[in-house]
């Protein structure tokens, strides 16, 4: 589904991604795993084409690199950002609305399903998203990236800054949007739960790729892990 080779990202003269390669099959949950700085937000901002970057991404057995980002989303790629950065002065509702903008048709359907599977949202429908909690508009900038009905979902640090129970709601819904069979890379510091949810996992660190593999074995080093935390 996803494929990427040899990307370089920039941020200036700085190149914070160093040549990496990664795949996301049709279907899967991928984890990239790496702790603050590593270059996981630069490679979902690569792959949406909102950064400087070199190397090939192909998405659906096309290639993608030089696509606007409109293109790509357009293509069937969607993302809930670091920080969730929804409409703050939008209500849920408008939220959604403009989560599903690029197709139409069904939206309403969409909505439905939404507030279904995220009931409190249902219930808050008509509130300016600033004023939800900070689990909320985690929810809701998941529901939104769905809104397009996208090929594949990519999630960057859906977990972060939230209460320990809110976390734990968090990845239940991702493991509800696993069960589905929705294509899946997860962006995450917590690697213990992201490393339940995957089917495979790359660990980035200092913007390279230094291990990968499936998340049972992974999981069991005690180098990574002591990586990802800075406890060694």
């Amino acid at each position: 589904m996803l494929t990427v080779e040899n990307l370089k990202v920039f941020h200036g003269l700085i190149e914070a991604v160093h040549g990496i390669n990664l795949t996301v099959p049709k279907g899967q949950c991928v984890a990239l795993l790496g702790p603050n700085g590593a270059g996981k937000t630069s490679t979902i901002s690569a792959i949406t084409g909102v950064v400087r970057s070199s190397g090939a991404i192909s998405f659906d057995r096309r290639l993608i690199s030089e696509m606007s980002t409109e293109a790509r989303i357009k293509g069937g790629i969607s993302v809930s950002p670091e920080g969730r950065r929804v409409f703050a002065n939008l209500s849920v509702e408008e939220n959604l609305i403009l989560g599903g903008a690029l197709k139409p048709d069904g939206k309403s359907k969409r909505i439905a399903h939404w507030y279904n599977t995220f009931p409190i949202l249902g219930e808050r429908r008509h509130q300016m998203a600033g004023t939800l909690s900070g689990g909320e508009q985690q929810m809701l900038a998941i529901a939104r990236a769905l809104m397009n009905d996208p090929e594949i979902l990519l999630l960057d640090e859906p977990s972060l800054g939230l209460a320990p129970k809110i976390v734990s709601q968090i990845f239940d819904i991702i493991q509800k949007l696993r069960d589905e069979k929705r294509t899946i890379l997860l962006v995450e510091q917590n690697a213990t739960q992201a490393l339940r949810l995957s089917d495979y996992a790359y660990f980035l660190n200092n913007g390279r790729i230094v291990a990968e593999g499936k998340p049972e074995d992974l999981g069991d080093r005690e180098d990574l892990m002591a990586e990802l935390t800075g406890i060694s």
